[in-house]
């Protein structure tokens, strides 16, 4: 799907996963939904000779969800117009950059070509900085950060409100890839342009004014500048062959020696032809690869449609394939009863169809048992631990960093409260909670709350979050 349909799905995951308590959208509105969706997808594969698809399903059911939230909340319809937030820049910068360009050779002197031009070499330093610094920056690992403050339009259901906040969080990690690709993208061409801009005003000078060529320096002599220049120019003289340059022409082009400087149009084409193989054929290279990311990921957004959202919803529709529900409990007997608690839970993450892998305990202080096989039937790999316990950076730590590590598709956490409300009732309970999912947010997961004795307690509504796949 596109990121426009993409956007869509992930907004309306992120709704109904909030609305735990049908305040949004009631039951017969998902039903409807879901409905309608399917006899639209139908129809859409018909008129294209086509298979349905689930992609098909869950745009056609985003687009009903949405449009009938918008037509409730006024204040929703209004987010749902909102544009990228940088969507300005992606033409604006280039333009800046081409106009600044232009402006920054007029601080010199427009009758002189200075020889050691502090603009030009600046330019040309700098993205030579910068060539550098992305060949650093490949080399470590990109972190999306989630922005700090959301804003929201106003008059808006608290509900809804909470939903929306999550979509965005949600989807800044999702378009995180994206964003920065336009963003490269953007800002190489803005390079390129501000570059290009420094040349044609320096070429539409000439124009109309004789340019003198020389050049002056407190602490560098003829032989240092004819280094300097010769090592610059190397590239623009042995691709254009353009016309080279003795250590006694630049001793003679020394301003305070000289009277009658030589003409400057030598020295333009050579720092002409400098910047457009430094600077502006680099960039616009660049600009180009980050172009064809955005627009690749722009018509194909990738969205995991394995998640346990998605897979319940495909199961509604009569497509699902099925799906397991991997538990790896620790230092936890599961007895029959709570094992058709888990049962029971995998059903209401993965619809009818999902089925419950129990694998054996594994015992507090042993170690974890690395190599998660990659299963086509697993939809969720969860670790199963329960609430009485005290989380152990040293053990449960250890066990969910591995399961992080080598888990293909992420791991979720669940924690069983039945057991502490035996002992402890619901004294302390909340801080308990609170204590384990701190912990595993330290270790890179999102702990989710369940009663193997009550599963209709906690209704999880395929809103179980997994960890980021390694």
């Amino acid at each position: 799907m596109n990121e426009h349909t993409a956007r869509d799905v992930i907004l309306v995951q992120s709704i109904e996963t909030a609305d735990q308590k049908k305040e949004i959208l009631s039951d017969d509105d998902r039903m409807y939904a879901s409905r309608s969706a399917r006899e639209l997808a139908q129809w859409g594969a018909a008129d294209r000779k086509a298979e349905v698809t689930g992609e098909d399903f869950l745009q056609q059911r985003a687009e009903q969800i949405l449009k009938r939230l918008a037509e409730r909340t006024p204040a929703f319809a209004v987010f749902l117009k909102r544009r990228h937030p940088f969507a300005p820049l992606w033409w604006a910068l280039p333009l800046i950059g081409l106009l600044l360009g232009a402006g920054l050779d007029r601080i010199s002197d427009p009758h002189r070509v200075d020889l050691l031009s502090a603009p030009l070499l600046l330019i040309i330093g700098w993205n030579l900085l910068v060539y550098l610094g992305l060949l650093v920056w490949a080399f470590i690992p990109a972190r999306p950060r989630v922005p700090r403050s959301l804003s929201l339009p106003r008059k808006m259901p608290p509900a809804l409100s909470t939903a929306l906040l999550n979509f965005m969080r949600e989807w800044s990690l999702l378009s995180a890839k994206l964003t920065s690709s336009r963003l490269s993208r953007t800002i190489h061409l803005s390079a390129a342009t501000f570059a290009i801009g420094a040349l044609l005003s320096l070429y539409a000078r000439g124009l109309l004014s004789q340019y003198a060529a020389g050049w002056e320096s407190t602490f560098l002599d003829a032989g240092q500048v004819h280094s300097l220049l010769s090592m610059l120019f190397a590239p623009a003289t042995a691709l254009f062959h353009l016309q080279g340059f003795s250590l006694a022409e630049i001793e003679a082009l020394r301003f305070p020696q000289t009277t009658a400087a030589e003409g400057g149009a030598r020295w333009v084409h050579l720092y002409a032809a400098t910047v457009l193989l430094l600077v502006v054929v680099p960039r616009l290279l660049l600009a180009a690869v980050y172009g064809w990311r955005a627009t690749r990921l722009t018509r194909r957004f990738p969205i995991d449609l394995a998640q346990p959202y998605f897979r319940k919803l495909s199961d509604g529709m009569g497509m699902a394939q099925g799906g397991m529900m991997r538990v790896l409990p620790y230092s936890f007997t599961v007895d029959e009863e709570r094992h058709r608690g888990l049962a029971q839970i995998a059903v209401m993450l993965l619809g009818e169809r999902g089925g419950l892998m129990l694998r054996p305990s594994i015992a507090y202080g042993e170690e974890p048992q690395a190599g998660l096989r990659d299963d086509a039937d697993v939809a969720i790999t969860a670790a199963l631990f329960n609430l009485t316990a005290t989380p152990e950076t040293e053990n449960h730590g250890a066990f969910l960093d591995d399961l992080v590590r080598t888990a293909p598709r992420g791991i979720a956490v669940l924690l069983d409260e039945s057991g502490y409300l035996d002992r402890m009732g619901t004294e302390r309970l909340a801080e308990r909670v609170a204590l384990w999912r701190e912990f595993c947010l330290h270790h890179r997961t999102m702990a989710s709350v369940v009663n193997l004795r009550d599963p209709a307690a906690h209704p999880l509504d395929a809103g179980l979050t997994l960890s980021d796949a390694p």
